[in-house]
């Protein structure tokens, strides 16, 4: 399973949403299942997922698909 697949795994699991839904474009609170709950639960899933440590202004600045993975490339997660 590349990086993506595990991105959009973490995705789909912690927010209850189809892979399909998961594009770069997806942002935070744009679909009901991506609020403030969800969100956590997307930022444990992912810090577990790709055993990293988030901080606080990753988190926050955590607004969509694509951010996410820019979070995850500063973190040294490739993505193809």
């Amino acid at each position: 399973m590349n990086n993506t697949d595990r991105l959009i795994k973490s995705f789909v699991e912690s927010l209850g949403i189809s892979a399909g839904q998961v594009i770069d474009t997806l942002a935070y609170q744009s679909i009901k299942q991506w609020d403030s709950v969800g969100h956590m639960a997307l930022v444990a899933a992912l810090e577990t997922e790709f055993n990293v440590m988030l901080d606080t202004d990753d988190i926050i600045g955590m607004s969509s698909v694509g951010v996410a993975k820019q979070i995850l490339q500063k973190h040294g997660v490739a993505f193809p």
